[in-house]
């Protein structure tokens, strides 16, 4: 597909010419590193990234559920996500999807891409005019410039980055870590980004995973996050995972502590100064106790996590139970003043 010395070449003759930016303008030069996964117990599909370019989210990650995900960066190229998924939906494995996608390509050797489909097959194509270092790693399959790798369950590739030791963090920390597939991706970030990540620095980063109605009323993007423009991205990517599963998850049995005398008098202190509740702070757990709980976690917008109180019958002799995740956050909201008093109260 072209030598590395021809490739410069032209990008130097059309530098000269003042016409560079007329024949790539629409396609962002993204040192970065990523990763696309498919989990075979979940049916899930993401992709993870970090870039020294800003708001990377709306044009390196792509997912479709029950169809692949794609990663397409250095020159990106969006028809290597759409047309990619579109293949992928129609049958075609990442690698055959990819191959036409470069085939179609006019210029593949600036493109680093990575596909997975919903069977597992993974592939990633790196550019021979890619900026060092760059490289690829399916399946735990390795590739550098000029080569498409394929493997199984998940790509890793990235340019511009402080070496190979970049993507070698990053599959040996996915394949060690457990734990849903948004946070093996995590895992493998943290350890690209540990490992050196993109030499020019950090800008921006991202994660999506996808499952058919997983997210908030049965959207497919069961986890969406962007970081547009941090001095640390990836730190801050991880904390606002963090909220996303505090606010868009389901409280899990191991997690749900009972509400004794004590947890009710504080909560009902919280109340009282944010106006919620005008009574006493007796720490009784009663039916009224229930109704202004439920009514101040919809406030806060704990919607996914409200389930748990409701279905409570305090008259069968049922124990009332909250969240500790969703305590510790109301016990930090109220602490660092992040509320306004109710209005009315």
């Amino acid at each position: 597909m072209g030598s590395k010395a021809g490739w410069m070449a032209f990008l130097l003759g059309a530098a000269l010419l003042g016409s560079a930016d007329r024949v790539f303008w629409s396609e962002a030069l993204i040192g970065t590193f990523s990763m696309v996964a498919w989990d075979p117990e979940t049916g899930e599909l993401g992709v993870v990234v970090q870039s020294k370019f800003p708001n990377v989210r709306p044009i390196v990650p792509w997912a479709e559920a029950d169809v692949g995900a794609v990663a397409t960066q250095s020159y990106a190229r969006i028809d290597y996500a759409r047309r990619g998924l579109e293949l992928m939906r129609q049958g075609a494995t990442a690698e055959e999807a990819l191959r036409i996608c470069l085939r179609e390509d006019p210029n593949p050797e600036l493109r680093q891409v990575g596909m997975v489909d919903a069977r597992g097959h993974a592939a990633s194509w790196t550019g021979a005019a890619c900026f060092d270092w760059a490289g690829s790693n399916a399946g735990g399959q390795r590739g550098g410039k000029g080569e498409l790798v394929t493997g199984r369950f998940f790509a890793a590739q990235g340019n511009i980055l402080a070496g190979p030791g970049v993507l070698e963090a990053m599959v040996r920390a996915y394949q060690e870590s457990r734990g849903p597939l948004a946070e093996r991706l995590l895992a493998a970030l943290v350890a690209g980004g540990k490992a050196g990540g993109d030499r020019r620095g950090e800008q921006s980063a991202a994660l999506l995973v996808v499952r058919r109605g997983a997210g908030y009323d049965g959207l497919d993007n069961y986890i969406d996050i962007s970081v547009y423009d941090h001095p640390r991205p990836i730190e801050e990517l991880v904390r606002l995972y963090r909220l996303n599963q505090l606010y868009f998850s389901r409280s899990r049995p191991e997690n749900l502590v009972p509400i004794t005398p004590d947890i009710a008098r504080e909560l009902q202190e919280i109340w009282r100064a944010r106006g919620f509740y005008n009574g006493p702070v007796n720490g009784r757990v009663d039916t009224l106790f229930q109704r202004i709980l439920i009514d101040f976690m919809g406030w806060e917008n704990y919607d996914m996590r409200i389930e748990e109180v409701q279905r409570v019958n305090l008259a069968r002799g049922d124990t009332l139970k909250i969240d500790r995740e969703v305590l510790e956050d109301i016990r930090r909201v109220f602490r660092e003043g992040r509320w306004r008093p109710r209005e009315g109260s």
